[in-house]
This record gives structure tokens, C-alpha cells and sequence, in this order.
């Protein structure tokens, strides 16, 4: 792609602007700031610098322009960051040759032709009309069916198949789209037949994957009531959460998320007015699920069932994402009936079940102490299994006391009793760490030398006034101890010859040196220098001295007289210097 097409989009896209898509930035002096969606923090690392339209972050070390922050965050390559982009800056793409499309392109293009589809079959053939009668009746408006983009896929074995082979795709591409199944013998049957389509979509509103809700019932008795797209190179279940892209702003702008289960559940929810709600789609919220989420709210409205006193996977949704730190409440519902169908028969009496929504806390020890007997040495050691490992998850200290305190009053025992018992309980704060590990760049522990050579580097765009004297502040001797990599980037400061082509990890490098310079600017970056060339040329001394102490005992060894004297003179010398 031309790099006029690059500028292009990058002038008419402002990267706080894009960023602020995302994740929520605050102003921070020149420059924008924010905890790191890549890695968990508590202290905001991640900063974003307008006049330079870069973003970097100092604890993960990720960073870049708005090209690298899409791929990064929306997990894409190159090409696809450029088609986000150029659609958001209103810069069009000319037409590529089909052959040279990635294999992504592909795959979004089956989806979205695969969406069309299922949208025709709904609104043009007889059992179409069925559904969507149904889905009306269901309380769906007409303006949700075509926001949502609901279809309906006949109850045939290839007939999407053969639409997608009429448009030029061929039939392993469908498969590893996840639309169809492949048999042993080598033919295929399209996945989804005589189902109520929901299409699933990425943050930026494209489609990437599809679930399927049965529609005739005597076939409910027989068949499993939904089917999703398998994991595909777009879509992967454990990292995707229904609704996102039209619940994201909302969110952000209410402060908090709403949690349900079902497709249903979402839209109804949206169509009243609740438009922060996101789905589930019925698995336990991952780690994954949870890193996005944290990035428009922490705080959570989980409007599910929850079998408190059982092991299901929403329960360890709830308790991954408590030890996550999210404020977590729960919305709970009349027997037998779910968010859907309280917000299709009354939008006010879901509104008034937010607002007498429980803590989660508060919501275990009702619940808990609802199923056994407090005053039995039984219940007691029932109701203590739940309880406390979801109060050892506390990651505050006064708030985790304030619970022991009120447990020990239910049971009417002694605090020491119940903190006792609390060291015993094992937590699964591996999980956590596990993906953390994962997350987290992995940054390699440092030597004094390179921290100091960064440092130096991190000094010198601040020396606006000796820039010309740069040459007689740091000798060239110095310069030469540089590593190749900081050697190369001292000669693009020294020159400011920013627009010199260079690698992607040495452009890195440099975008965050530069970052890092306005961010945390040093006060007397000249004298800064001069202590840091200072200590650089004591750890090169002392470099010396270790390399010469090993030559003279060499030379010992080997009784070379001539060459001794020499090294001992050379050793002294450096001793004086240092």
C-alpha cells in the first residue's frame, strides 16, 4: 500500500480520538493517559502524546502510532488496522485483486456475505416470515431485527453453501469460516439449518461469527437449542461478548455494564433503553473477556442466574472477575423468569430491579445463609466453604475485615475463629497470574549500563538550548560503548533526523523515548547528563579493570615478564580514573 495512503489516513485521524474508541483517557499536561489495556496496572502507565500522534506504554513497553494500536488491541494484522482505519478517516481503498486478499479479507467477506443471506431469508421465504413473526411476537421491534441484522438459515444442508461457491469462494473457505462442517469423506453440510440467526460482531461492528437458535420445537426436542460458529481465525468464543459494539460508548458514558446471558436478553435490553448490556452467550466470562471490559467500566451488573452454593461456570465467572478487582452487584430475578421477559412484558420493572440490585457480598451471604442452618455445626461449615474464599478475594484489607466482622456476628463466634480458617482456604490467584504472565510483554531484566544508556538517550530531546554543544557533552568514546541499537538511535536525536528509515523495534524504541521526554520531563536535564555519563564511564572503567585483572593473572600464570609491567601500568592508571 502507497505511503501516501498511510499519511493520508493519518492526518485525518487524530490518535486520541482513535484511542479514546477504546479505552477512556484522561489529560495528563501536554499529553493523555490511561491504565495500559495490554497489561493489568493499577498506577495509569499508558500514555498517548497528540503532538507527536504516538502512544506508548512505560510498563509493558508497547507502543506506536494509531496503526500498531489497532492491530494490537483489536488483534489484527496490518492490512485489516489499514481497512478499520481508512473507513473511519472516509479514505477509500481501491479494489484489490481477489487473489491477493489475506485470508482474514476472505473470511469477512463470506460473514458478511453469509449475514445478507440469512437477512433475505428472513424477510422473503414463507418460513422466514415465520420467524420473524415469531421474533416479533417476542417483542423485537422492526428497527432491532435490522440493527442486529437477524436472518434465518433454511433447513437445507447446502443451500448457503452454494450461495457462497456462486460468489467465487470456495468451499474450505466456508468451512474455516465456521459456517459449514466438514465430513469425513471430504464433502461439507452447512452448519447452521432452520435456525433463527444472530450474527456476532467484533468492536468495530464487523461480522466474525454466528449463533443459531432452533426454531420448530418438535426439532428442540432432538437438537441442541443453539449452535455457535466454531473458533475461527475472527472469532474465538472466550474473547467475545455480544453487544460490545453498540454497548461500549454507553458503558463508558453510565459508568457501569450490564451482564446477561442470551442474545434475546441484549437486544430487548438495548430496544428499552438499557444499551449498556452485553451477553455471555452462556459461558463463564474468561480473563480475556473480562481485560476488555475493564477497559470502558469496572463495574459490573450481573443479570443472570447464579447457583451460588454450586461449582457452574457462571459462579467462577463472577469470582475470576471479582479477584480482577471489578465491583461486582447482582441483579436477581422473580423464579423462572430472565431479563428478556421482564423487559418485553416492562421496561420499569427491570429498571427497578437495577436499582435494588446487591452487592455481591451481600447477595452471597443472603443467598448463602438462605440455604443451610447457621446454627448447626454443619451449616456453619457449609456456609463457611462458600463464603471464605469469595472473602479472601478481597483485595482490600479494611473491606475484607468488615466481612470477617459480619460473618462472625451471623455465626456468633470470635473474629480470630473465622481469620484463622481464612489463611487455610486456597484462592486461584494462579489463574490470574498465569495470565498475567501472558499478557505482559516480556521485558528482560536490565543491566545498570543499558538503563543508563536509555537514560541519556531519554535526556537529550530535553536539551533544546545545548543541542549544539551536544558533541562536547558526551565524547565519542562514550557513544562508541553505546550497544549498536542506542548508538543508532543517539545519531537520529543528534541529527533530529526523525524521518531516517529504521526497524520496527528501533522505531519502538525511539517513539517512546521521545514519549517518555515530554511525559516526565527532568528538571536540570544537563546536570541529569552529566551524572549519568558519570556513572557510565565508572561502569566502563570498572569493566576495564576487571578485563586487565584477568590478563595480569594470565600473564602470571605464564611468567610473561615483558607484558606484565605493561598491564599493572594500565591497570593503575584506570584505578586513578575511577
Amino acid at each position: 500500500m502507497a505511503d501516501s495512503l498511510i499519511e493520508e489516513i493519518k492526518n485525518r485521524l487524530d490518535i486520541v480520538e482513535v484511542i479514546e474508541g477504546y479505552i477512556k483517557l484522561q489529560k495528563c499536561g501536554q499529553s493523555f493517559r490511561a491504565p495500559c489495556p495490554f497489561h493489568s496496572e493499577k498506577k495509569p502507565s499508558f500514555f498517548v502524546s497528540p503532538s507527536r500522534q504516538i502512544w506508548h506504554c512505560f510498563g509493558c513497553g508497547k507502543g506506536g502510532n494509531i496503526f500498531q494500536f489497532v492491530m494490537d488491541i483489536e488483534g489484527v494484522e496490518f492490512g485489516d488496522a489499514l481497512r478499520i482505519l481508512a473507513q473511519r478517516a472516509g479514505v477509500e481503498l481501491k479494489r484489490q485483486d481477489p487473489k491477493l486478499k489475506t485470508a482474514r479479507q476472505r473470511l469477512y467477506e463470506i460473514c458478511e456475505l453469509a449475514t445478507q443471506f440469512f437477512g433475505t431469508q428472513l424477510e422473503k421465504s414463507k418460513k422466514g416470515l415465520e420467524v420473524k413473526k415469531y421474533l416479533l411476537n417476542r417483542g423485537i421491534n422492526e428497527v432491532s431485527i435490522k440493527k442486529w441484522r437477524l436472518g434465518y438459515s433454511p433447513d437445507s444442508w447446502q443451500s448457503l453453501s452454494d450461495f457462497l461457491i456462486s460468489k467465487g469462494y470456495k468451499r474450505e473457505e466456508i468451512i474455516k469460516a465456521g459456517l459449514a462442517i466438514k465430513k469425513e469423506e471430504g464433502r461439507s453440510y452447512d452448519r447452521f439449518r432452520g435456525r433463527i440467526i444472530f450474527p456476532i460482531f467484533e468492536l468495530n461492528s464487523q461480522v466474525i461469527g454466528f449463533g443459531g437458535r432452533v426454531f420448530d420445537k418438535e426439532e428442540a426436542e432432538t437438537t441442541a437449542k443453539y449452535v455457535n460458529t466454531s473458533n475461527t481465525l475472527l472469532y474465538d468464543k472466550s474473547r467475545v461478548l455480544y453487544g460490545l459494539n453498540a454497548a461500549k460508548v454507553k458503558i463508558r458514558e453510565k459508568k457501569q455494564c450490564i451482564l446477561v446471558e442470551g442474545y434475546t436478553d441484549v437486544i430487548l435490553a438495548h430496544q428499552a433503553g438499557f444499551d449498556n448490556t452485553v451477553a455471555t452467550s452462556g459461558t463463564a466470562l474468561t480473563p480475556f473477556q473480562m481485560k476488555i471490559l475493564k477497559r470502558y467500566s469496572q463495574n459490573l451488573l450481573a443479570a443472570f442466574d447464579m447457583d451460588i452454593a454450586g461449582e457452574n461456570a457462571t459462579k467462577r465467572g463472577i469470582d475470576l472477575a471479582q479477584r480482577y478487582g471489578f465491583d461486582i452487584k447482582v441483579i436477581t430475578f422473580p423464579k423462572g423468569s430472565d431479563p428478556a421477559d421482564i423487559i418485553s412484558k416492562s421496561p420499569a420493572d427491570f429498571e427497578k430491579l437495577i436499582s435494588q440490585s446487591k452487592s455481591i457480598l451481600d447477595f452471597y451471604f443472603e443467598t448463602t445463609f438462605s440455604k443451610f442452618d447457621k446454627e448447626t455445626s454443619e451449616g456453619k461449615r457449609e456456609i463457611s466453604k462458600i463464603l471464605l474464599p469469595v472473602i479472601k478475594r478481597i483485595p482490600n484489607e479494611i473491606e475484607k475485615a468488615h466481612w470477617v466482622q459480619k460473618l462472625s456476628k451471623r455465626f456468633g463466634i470470635f473474629e480470630e475463629a473465622i481469620f484463622k480458617e481464612l489463611k487455610k482456604v486456597k484462592t486461584e490467584s494462579n489463574i490470574v497470574n498465569f495470565f498475567e504472565k501472558n499478557l505482559i510483554s516480556n521485558i528482560s531484566k536490565k543491566t545498570r549500563k543499558e538503563l543508563l544508556e536509555e537514560k541519556i538517550l531519554f535526556i537529550i530531546p530535553q536539551l533544546s538550548e545545548e543541542k549544539a554543544l551536544l558533541s562536547d557533552l558526551i565524547d565519542k568514546e562514550t557513544i562508541s560503548a553505546f550497544s549498536k541499537e542506542n548508538q543508532e538511535i543517539f545519531k537520529i536525536l543528534e541529527k533530529q533526523d526523525f524521518k531516517k528509515e529504521v526497524s520496527g523495534n528501533l522505531r519502538e524504541k525511539l517513539v517512546a523515548i521521545q514519549l517518555k521526554a515530554e511525559v516526565y520531563p527532568e528538571e536540570s536535564p544537563k546536570e541529569e547528563l552529566q551524572i549519568c555519563l558519570r556513572e557510565l564511564k565508572q561502569i566502563l572503567i570498572k569493566e576495564k579493570l576487571k578485563e586487565i585483572s584477568q590478563s595480569i593473572k594470565t600473564a602470571k600464570e605464564n611468567r610473561n615478564l615483558k607484558k606484565l609491567p605493561v598491564l599493572l601500568k594500565e591497570f593503575n592508571n584506570l584505578t586513578k580514573k575511577l
